[in-house]
């Protein structure tokens, strides 16, 4: 039985941690010992610590923003216990736990790095010199990775364009969702209620979103297409499920906009499925991605779905089939397919489409599992049979 570490920076509510979760507590035991490495504070620190055979690690030094003396802790924290463990496999998850993570694993010689792209760290928001800066680490890094793993075409794409890999080197599996809690219905008093404890009426337009109140997923955008759709559609309410560090800014946008009595701030919550069965649209605005877990369930659910057209969004939602996609930042536009939306469904019943498109097996939780341990047993028996690991690095010095 071999060792497989999976290893993330943080365990908030988000695709990426849920993946590393599900994945961790679902390898085929009688192949694989599966052990979690991450930092402190997450909303799920709790739910991992509950894992059956799981072994769980906190690092106190692993922490999302850059700071260079706890960098070096947690990288030297990685690679001792790394070598006190000797796992076969680490498969690193997101920007910071994939630096760390793999040159740690490579000084630890871990036989197999697996890294998955959740997006990429490297971003439109950032100055010009950072993004080469970030794009040159992670093409090192690169140089220590058996396997890249993407959750989108469009990242592999991104990461041939920057020079991290070829295509021989990164394979496609999809961040998957357990799509039975979203096929069922829910009864018209709990709906009620619900939309209730939102400040929502039976016969308003609910439209909703869950996301982190970060950057990334743009909720100044949310606010701003709020107000243009309020202006127009007056039953139009908007609710945004999710919470971070912009939450004390976005609570005075929404005052300033007047919007105090039409958009809610719902914080986190765990009954997602439930609660997304309550929209009677779904939208995204984020400026960048990867591959949003959230409009899968979006989709299985069959809302309609207005969102932005960035990272794999376009692997999810085709235009004018299953949603309505604009650029990012393009509030008009995103408005604009929204009021269309809300006024076709005026004066009609609210609730669940009734014919949902099935979403295809390859964004099925299970499926993701099965394509990993797949890649699992490819590199280990490779190694197992002696042939010279994948990465540029070993390739170039063995």
């Amino acid at each position: 039985m071999e060792i497989v570490c999976h290893v993330i920076t943080k365990l908030e509510l988000g695709g990426a941690q849920e993946v590393a979760l599900y994945a961790v507590s679902h390898l085929d035991r009688s192949k694989f010992r599966p052990l979690l490495v991450t930092g402190p504070g997450g909303l799920l620190i709790d739910e991992a610590k509950t894992l059956s055979g799981v072994d769980v690690h906190i690092l106190s030094s692993l922490a999302r923003r850059v700071h260079i003396l706890a960098d070096i802790a947690a990288f030297l924290e990685l690679m001792r216990l790394f070598r006190r463990l000797r796992p076969a496999i680490v498969h690193t998850h997101s920007s910071k736990a994939g630096i760390l993570g793999r040159w740690a694993a490579w000084c630890a010689s871990v036989p197999v790095i697996i890294h998955t792209i959740h997006g990429y760290g490297i971003t439109p928001a950032q100055p010009s010199w950072l993004r080469r800066a970030l794009i040159l680490l992670e093409r090192m890094t690169g140089w220590v990775t058996t396997h890249w793993i993407a959750v989108a075409q469009a990242d592999i794409k991104k990461g041939i364009e920057w020079g991290l890999f070829d295509r021989t080197q990164v394979s496609v599996v999809r961040p998957g969702i357990d799509p039975l809690p979203f096929q069922t219905t829910i009864d018209t008093n709990t709906r009620h209620a619900l939309r209730a404890s939102f400040g929502v009426g039976p016969d308003d337009l609910l439209v909703g979103t869950v996301a982190c109140l970060k950057p990334q997923k743009a909720p100044e955008d949310f606010v701003a297409v709020a107000k243009e759709v309020c202006d127009v559609v007056p039953a139009a309410r908007f609710v945004f499920v999710g919470d971070g560090d912009l939450r004390p800014r976005i609570e005075s946008l929404i005052e300033v906009k007047g919007l105090d009595k039409r958009l809610h701030l719902a914080g986190w919550r765990r009954d997602i499925s439930t609660v997304m069965k309550i929209f009677d649209a779904f939208l995204l605005t984020s400026h960048w991605e990867g591959l949003p877990r959230v409009l899968l369930e979006a989709r299985t659910i069959g809302l309609p779905v207005v969102a932005t057209r960035v990272g794999g969004v376009e692997e999810v939602i085709v235009h004018g089939r299953h949603g309505w996609l604009s650029d990012a930042g393009d509030i008009a536009g995103l408005s604009a397919h929204l009021i269309r939306v809300l006024q076709d469904q005026e004066g009609q019943p609210h609730g669940r489409s009734q014919s949902v498109e099935a979403l295809p097996k390859e964004f099925h939780l299970e499926e993701m599992v099965k394509q990993y341990e797949f890649l699992y047993d490819r590199f280990l028996d490779d190694w197992r049979g002696g042939k010279a690991s994948r990465s540029v690095w070993s390739a170039s010095h063995s």
